[in-house]
């Protein structure tokens, strides 16, 4: 993606012939604000970046990522995690749904075969869920729960669906509906299945949230679900938001847009079955 810098040093042995010395990483402030803009874009379309995949793509070590991820967080753009940095904040729906679209309708093609003709579901604020509730066709007598005014929407008018929204304090970066009324509203239904997203996701900690508030919202429709399903695109693997939502006691299954034998899917598969 960029060229490499050449130092060109003179040599004052016996045949005074110039030497050209490669230096193989990116070097001056141009090259650095070049790694920084492809850094940030990276966090605005993918929502995350890992420091080895950065690395591998800039040509440079990933002491160098570390380094420009720092310069990042002091500038207030990123903030940094184990193994590459997430955006500051929430990301607002809409942004969320530009975002890599191809993965999102993989995912939602297998999130489709998980969800029941009849009874009730959850479904989060994601972007990926709505895409998996656009989609959904051959429904009985489903009711639809979601903390996303955007979801809820879009399901309004369909044949076989009864949406319900769990009201609450939009939450003005993100969209979706938080707080103590959306918490409650996610208890009242026994629900069949939960379909989440989920901001990062840690072989350690499970499912994490960018904000406490979304957490919260996302353990309540899990403790009346009878199966939790966590639907996140690869870039969201081996990363850590701020808040934790939903560990891996309770995650039954993880829908990438992975084939499940993809190796970078092997942490997770001991911990719940993986699509």
């Amino acid at each position: 993606m960029f060229e490499p810098v050449r130092s060109y040093t003179s040599s004052h042995g016996s045949h005074n012939r110039a030497s050209i010395a490669p230096v193989t990483s990116l070097q001056g402030n141009l090259a650095a604000e070049e790694r920084l803009r492809w850094l940030g874009a990276q966090l605005d379309e993918a929502g995350s970046v890992t420091i080895a995949t950065a690395a591998v793509a800039l040509g440079v070590s990933e002491m160098t990522i570390r380094r420009d991820l720092k310069e990042l967080e002091e500038r207030g753009t990123a903030r940094r995690v184990r193994g590459g940095a997430l955006p500051v904040g929430p990301q607002a729906f809409a942004e969320r749904h530009r975002a890599r679209p191809r993965a999102k309708a993989v995912i939602a093609a297998k999130l489709v075969d998980l969800i029941p003709a009849e009874g009730a579901v959850a479904f989060d604020a994601s972007s990926t869920v709505m895409r998996a509730a656009s989609s959904l066709s051959g429904a009985r007598d489903l009711v639809v729960l979601t903390n996303g005014p955007d979801t809820f929407e879009a399901l309004q008018g369909r044949p076989g669906l009864t949406p319900v929204l769990t009201g609450g304090v939009r939450e003005t970066r993100t969209g979706s509906l938080v707080g103590p009324l959306a918490c409650r509203a996610a208890t009242q239904l026994a629900l069949r299945v939960l379909i989440a997203s989920a901001a990062a996701v840690d072989v350690d900690l499970g499912a994490t949230e960018a904000a406490l508030d979304e957490a919260e919202v996302k353990r309540a429709l899990a403790s009346a679900a009878e199966e939790v399903v966590v639907a996140v695109d690869s870039s969201k693997l081996a990363s850590r938001a701020l808040a934790v939502g939903l560990d891996w006691d309770r995650i039954d299954v993880l829908v990438t847009e992975l084939d499940p034998t993809d190796d970078r899917l092997a942490p997770y598969r001991p911990l719940t079955r993986v699509l």
